[in-house]
């Protein structure tokens, strides 16, 4: 009997990932940041995950069909000379990410609030509050 090969098994051997993942050829970072949505009673709030990010690199707005975008773009520009050759050596680094969050009919959207902190942005966007009709009243007799 011959032994299955596990589904998650690697493809290229391990020795490629050296030949792939180096200064001249690194690694892309193919992931979105990951988002958490909240409710409590006052306001649903967005959390976005966003190490290293400050709070230039985010825009986030209400479009014409009323829904939440948030985007996030980080560009890195490093420079290296070495004086002694006069070798210059670019790096770059760029990421984009983009979100659009349907917003539930119950949100104040002119009240939607953002702030970056500890790498993580936090959206609140607050609910309506409805205030409710007291249906006790005096009926006259006539």
């Amino acid at each position: 009997m011959t032994p299955m090969m596990r589904r998650n098994a690697a493809w290229l051997p391990s020795v490629f990932n050296d030949l792939f993942d180096t200064d001249f050829m690194p690694k892309a970072n193919c992931t979105a940041p990951a988002i958490n949505v909240k409710e409590n009673d006052k306001a649903y709030i967005v959390e976005l995950a966003a190490p290293g990010m400050k709070k230039d690199d985010f825009n986030v707005h209400i479009n014409d069909e009323g829904n939440l975008i948030i985007k996030m773009e980080q560009k890195e520009d490093k420079k290296e000379e070495d004086k002694n050759t006069r070798y210059l050596r670019r790096e770059f680094s760029y990421s984009k990410f983009e979100q659009t969050l349907i917003l539930p009919d119950d949100v104040q959207k002119d009240q939607i609030s953002a702030k970056v902190e500890n790498g993580v942005l936090t959206v609140q966007l607050p609910k309506v509050v409805e205030e409710k009709v007291k249906v006790s009243r005096q009926i006259e007799i006539g």
